[in-house]
């Protein structure tokens, strides 16, 4: 295995030009993610450096650039105004989240990450769009609320109207007009939020001097971060680095699949994870903001050529350099600039192909996503996820249940019965059931028998056919021994069909098997209906 995936110098030209076009469309928005985190602009930019990197020389994505993101940003945002006074334990967060990143890779996890509901995702996204949005309305308009949620930011809006600050509007204005309507000619050659940049800034600098601007920025790369991990915070730390961990793997394996789409090719998931995990450790360790694939600056860079891991290091190499004498420049940048273009990536990251759809999406989705939305915005990041995924998983679990009953036959419905088993059961009318269980047998579809056979028990003898069930599990092997007790319980006699050599060995592990009398069990479902006749013939010579 190549110690870095997809490395060729067979299109050096191609990689450098879109290392090169991925760094000026990334320079705006990683000054802008980092002003929108709480942990400065700096920090946004030292994320684009180190995560852009190292995910690309590590990872499993050859053509896909790595750093802030909406998403990442927001849950940053979280964590900075929850510590702080303690930027060391916001940064250890960091780190974390990028060490169960590697660890998800090293598990070979890549493949069920992807597994996530798409109304989960949509809503977590819309979410993640809507707070963006909602958190840059005080600095569009020239006011500052450091830390405010997204609650505490809309109820302060009518105040921020009444203040408004009219320079900073009229910049953050014209900064929404530039990147929505320059052509799409030029964005091809200077993208429009660095368009956007450089025009506020002079605009600020020349005629409207009254917008806040960034201030004071150091120079240089920062020093390495000592991790903090304390014994009474690590629960929240640990929980706050696997909500990082989860989104960063999503939103880098969601990147991947755009950028096998466009170059056909075809990338790996797991050691994508451990690329992004290294860039995320190692962001954590020097105060940078964490981050993930960046599909826009994906996309961007393989427009223009890219195609290896080097064009992701080549945007790396020209962030650093720019870095390294950025400091009095960016430091006139306004915060309404930013604003304006951060309100851009909000708006762009609303999931509106699935609102247009809601009308006519299936109910139970749209019910999902929408409350996953809701938990996003007003609630938190972690509770909707873990919301959302569980209600997701309970609904797949229903369906798959119904879907298994549907298939649940009795009496002679439908299956191939010859004379002899029709005229046995013609023979005992209403005192045998056959069920016939195909597929796989879940839990729910098992709870579900059960609830049908107490409910109507008016039979003497049960048939359980299993003839056709490839796949038991734990769950659904209790649920058996629960009919059996049950029907048992109801003086009805239990008889199974077909008990495969899989499924005997999961009964025989879980103790199931010692409730089955050796003599109710069958190979053939006419054995079976004559053993029931004998049954019935013998009991109702007793009763006599």
């Amino acid at each position: 295995m190549k110690l870095i995936h997809g490395l060729s110098f067979d299109n050096i030209r191609g990689d450098i030009f879109g290392g090169l076009t991925a760094a000026v469309v990334a320079l705006p928005l990683a000054l802008a993610f980092g002003v929108a985190s709480g942990a400065g602009p700096m920090a946004g930019l030292y994320g684009a450096i180190i995560l852009g990197f190292f995910a690309s020389v590590f990872g499993g994505t050859p053509s896909q650039i790595s750093g802030p993101t909406g998403p990442m940003t927001v849950v940053m945002a979280v964590i900075v105004a929850r510590y702080i006074d303690q930027p060391a334990v916001a940064f250890t967060i960091v780190a974390m989240g990028g060490l169960f990143q590697i660890l998800f890779g090293a598990l070979r996890l890549g493949r069920y990450i992807n597994l996530v509901p798409f109304p989960v995702v949509s809503g977590f996204m819309t979410g993640i769009g809507c707070i963006i949005i909602a958190l840059q309305l005080a600095p569009f308009l020239g006011q500052s609320h450091p830390g405010a949620s997204v609650v505490a930011s809309l109820m302060a809006l009518p105040g921020d109207i009444v203040n408004i600050n009219g320079d900073a509007a009229s910049v953050a204005v014209i900064t929404l007009l530039i990147v929505y309507l320059t052509p799409k000619a030029i964005g091809r050659v200077l993208p429009s939020p660095l368009i956007a940049l450089v025009v506020g800034t002079i605009a600020v600098a020349l005629t409207l001097p009254g917008a806040p601007v960034l201030g004071d920025i150091p120079m240089g790369f920062p020093d390495i971060k000592m991790p903090v991990i304390g014994g009474a915070l690590l629960a929240d730390m640990v929980s706050s680095a696997l909500i990082l961990a989860l989104l960063g793997s999503i939103d880098s394996l969601l990147t991947s699949l755009v950028a096998d789409g466009i170059t056909r090719s075809q990338h790996e998931s797991d050691r994508e994870l451990i690329g992004q995990g290294i860039g995320n450790t190692l962001a954590g360790l020097f105060g940078a903001i964490p981050g993930a694939g960046a599909t826009m600056r994906t996309v961007v860079n393989v427009s223009a050529g890219g195609r290896t891991p080097i064009s992701g290091a080549v945007h790396a190499i020209v962030l650093l350099s720019v870095v390294m004498g950025l400091g009095p420049l960016a430091a006139k940048i306004p915060h309404a600039v930013l604003a304006g273009i951060l309100i851009k990536v909000g708006i762009d990251i609303i999931d509106w192909g699935y609102l247009k759809r809601i009308g006519r999406a299936p109910r139970a989705g749209v019910i999902i996503m929408l409350m996953v939305l809701g938990l996003t915005v007003f609630v938190d990041l972690i509770v909707a996820v873990g919301v959302g995924i569980v209600a997701a998983s309970l609904l797949f679990v229903k369906r798959m249940t119904d879907l298994q009953l549907q298939n649940v036959r009795s009496g002679a419905d439908g299956l191939p019965y010859d004379q002899h088993e029709l005229d046995l059961l013609k023979r005992h009318d209403g005192e045998i059931m056959v069920y016939h269980i195909s597929g796989p047998m879940s839990f729910g579809a098992a709870k579900g028998l059960t609830r049908q056979i107490a409910v109507g028990a008016h039979f003497k003898v049960l048939v359980l056919d299993l003839t056709d069930v490839t796949f038991i599990d734990t769950s659904a092997s209790l649920a058996i021994e629960d009919i059996m007790v049950t029907a048992t319980g109801m003086g009805v006699e239990v008889i199974i069909i077909g008990i495969g050599v899989r499924i005997k060995s999961t009964l025989d592990r879980l103790g199931v098997t010692k409730v089955i009398p050796a003599n109710h069990c069958f190979d053939t479902r006419v054995h079976a209906l004559e053993y029931a006749a004998s049954l019935l013939e013998t009991k109702n010579t007793a009763d006599r």
